[in-house]
């Protein structure tokens, strides 16, 4: 009888779709710390927590954005044969949920969403097919101390993974000056959408060619620029507003930076890295119009926001030696766990299972192997995993070793006993 030929295995279904990754032990504990970072600063501001659906009808965005998005979404039928997308962002699943739902909170709204994100773009150094993102918004509050509190917030939350004034930068400008730019220079309003788009991608393409889209503002536009232009008293009561924190040296004015999306109103605002390596860390500003865009009138208020993805500030904090050592330190001690139980007679086994369950009831991080392994493996295993005891469950039955992992200090402990004399000794891993 002929052997059968080992299975063929199709190559490509063994590997991730191009600009989506795996998340491996390592990568997730770095994904979890950024997580944990956002998270912790969100909260200290006093902005809650929520969440939208992954999937959302295609026409949201193209109301948002017009038709042309189409092309940067993963869009489908389902099976209900409804047009879906997988969100590229938040901010118009935030307005659908706010206009159906605002008269239920108090305003403002400080509200936060962690999330993955998706853009069928062509994938590049900072820029993937799917992200994680920080959305942290204001609704409902006109006042500049609301544009204030949000770069603030957005300061912290960089800072929070040691980043400094020395490390990013944080370029705001105001639409409302390009605004008034364009109607001293008599242009129609239909034109300010697209003028502010050609404006947003200064550098970025080549002069010639943003001279012919500009015409005859080209040369007040690029004297603007140039000359460092645009100041405003809004922009000085911002910057003064930040002075009051210690967060000025964080900032700059740069009325280069319109945010290229057409729904912005006021304040807008990029952060980058000082030695420009990256993409735009994190962007926002206001969008005072967009909720009554999207809720065809029925709801109006003003709002802001701003996103940070984990991409470009992953890279951010791997290339600064000083956050990287920050995060390895958080991460590695995360991971640490309590206590190790060491089973030196199998005899004593279901024993010390009986005390791993309570520890771990009363919230212990509490490992043990699996199956019968030598005494100075386990104890190996113990440093290993960071343990800050071993328990040893052996010939001193019914009372346990208990081993300090920092001095090597040994003592016995009666077992009935165990719980209240590790509470004396062992804190809670944070």
């Amino acid at each position: 009888m002929e052997a059968s030929l080992p299975e063929q295995r199709n190559v490509s279904t063994m590997q991730t779709l191009p600009g989506f990754r795996d998340f491996l032990p390592e990568q997730c504990a770095v994904r979890n710390h950024i997580f944990a970072c956002w998270r912790e600063v969100a909260r200290r501001y006093g902005f809650v927590e929520w969440e939208g659906p992954v999937l959302e009808p295609t026409d949201l965005y193209k109301k948002k954005s017009g038709a042309e998005i189409v092309e940067q979404l993963f869009h489908f039928k389902d099976k209900g044969d409804r047009e879906v997308a997988l969100r590229p962002e938040l901010t118009p699943t935030l307005a659908r949920v706010v206009a159906a739902h605002e008269r239920e909170f108090k305003k403002p709204l400080k509200w936060f969403s962690i999330g993955q994100f998706f853009r069928y773009e062509k994938q590049q150094r900072g820029r993937l097919r799917e992200h994680f993102q920080l959305n942290c918004d204001i609704i409902g509050e006109a006042d500049l101390a609301a544009d204030i509190e949000l770069v603030a917030l957005c300061i912290d939350v960089l800072r929070a993974f040691g980043l400094s004034e020395k490390d990013v930068v944080v370029r705001i400008s105001d639409r409302e000056f390009w605004t008034d730019f364009f109607r001293e220079q008599n242009m129609p309003a239909d034109r300010w959408d697209e003028l502010l788009q050609v404006i947003d991608k200064f550098g970025r393409e080549p002069r010639e060619r943003t001279v012919e889209k500009l015409g005859k503002l080209a040369d007040p536009v690029f004297a603007t620029l140039k000359g460092g232009g645009g100041n405003s008293d809004k922009l000085n009561r911002l910057i003064a507003g930040l002075r009051e924190r210690g967060l000025a040296d964080f900032i700059e004015i740069d009325v280069g930076i319109v945010r290229g999306l057409a729904y912005y109103t006021g304040i807008v605002f990029e952060v980058f890295d000082r030695a420009g390596k990256f993409r735009a860390i994190a962007g926002g500003g206001r969008y005072d119009n967009l909720i009554g865009l999207l809720s065809d009138g029925a709801v109006s208020l003003p709002a802001l926001g701003f996103a940070m993805g984990d991409v470009v500030l992953g890279e951010l904090i791997n290339e600064t030696p000083h956050a990287r050592e920050a995060m390895e330190k958080a991460i590695a001690s995360n991971r640490k766990i309590d206590i190790y139980i060491v089973i030196a007679k199998e005899e004593r086994r279901a024993d010390a299972l009986a005390q791993i369950q309570q520890l771990r009831e009363r919230g212990y991080r509490v490992d043990y192997p699996l199956t019968p392994t030598k005494v100075a493996r386990q104890f190996q295993a113990a440093e290993e995993l960071g343990a800050r005891v071993a328990l040893l469950y052996g010939d001193e039955w019914p009372q346990v070793k208990i081993k300090n992992m920092a001095t090597a200090e040994q003592e016995l402990a009666p077992q009935d006993r165990l719980l209240a004399h590790l509470q004396a000794q062992v804190s809670l891993s944070s």
